[in-house]
């Protein structure tokens, strides 16, 4: 039986009280790629706030990597961002630490204190994603590739079981789209870590086809895989 990282049955997604997405049912397995597509306001950010906690269930049931959406609160939310990393289009990097600081800042954040594990946690990271070595630069003297390939780095920390990429590939060129995106479904597969990868780029999802969920008039729909 495959393991379900996620599982959302009949829900409804509010945000300030006004209802984006209804009837949502959704099923995410261990190591599964997946697209989420839809027009800007068709739902996809509410959908991804409600997985990672930034937007409460209020009607229907929904678990993400165990824990109830529903009984969620101010000590337990933490817990499930633990299990889950999140790549945004925009970096979000602080400009005035280098790339390892940076990791080391976030590892912080999540209750790390050991040094030394902390040191070889960063280097175990920046490995994964082709950037051993480059600890000591500066986000700003590298290229907007390999600061993304720093946020996922930071998304690696600790070894989620899903990563939620919200439109991760937005301020890139179509090569380093690529390696981007190739470099997720190779985590995917090697590590076994759910991905759902927001995209408004179709020519991604023409080039390398996977399972597509699309937000559209209030539904999220499950599409077969598109074949090329």
């Amino acid at each position: 039986m495959p393991h379900n990282i996620v599982q959302i049955s009949n829900a409804d997604i509010f945000q300030d009280q006004v209802k984006i997405l209804e009837d949502v049912n959704l099923r995410i397995t261990k190591g599964e790629f997946i697209y989420l597509i839809g027009k800007t306001g068709s739902g996809k950010s509410s959908l991804l706030k409600t997985l990672y906690a930034a937007l409460p269930l209020s009607n229907g049931k929904g678990t993400v990597c165990g824990y109830d959406l529903k009984k969620l609160n101010r000590k337990t939310i933490p817990l499930l961002r633990r299990k889950l990393g999140i790549v945004f289009q925009d970096f979000n990097l602080l400009s005035d630490r280098n790339i390892e600081e940076n990791l080391l800042f976030a590892l912080k954040a999540t209750g790390w204190t050991d040094k030394k594990q902390m040191k070889k946690k960063v280097n175990e990271v920046l490995e994964r994603v082709d950037l051993k070595g480059k600890n000591q630069k500066m986000p700003h003297t590298v290229s907007g590739g390999e600061q993304q390939r720093v946020v996922i780095a930071r998304a690696l920390l600790n070894n989620p079981s899903l990563i939620i990429a919200d439109e991760p590939t937005g301020n890139l060129d179509p090569e380093t789209s690529d390696d981007i995106l190739l470099l997720l479904r190779d985590l995917a597969q090697k590590q076994n870590t759910a991905v759902l990868f927001a995209t408004h780029d179709y020519r991604i999802l023409e080039n390398f086809p996977a399972r597509i969920i699309r937000c559209h008039q209030e539904k999220v729909i499950d599409e077969e895989d598109i074949i090329v």
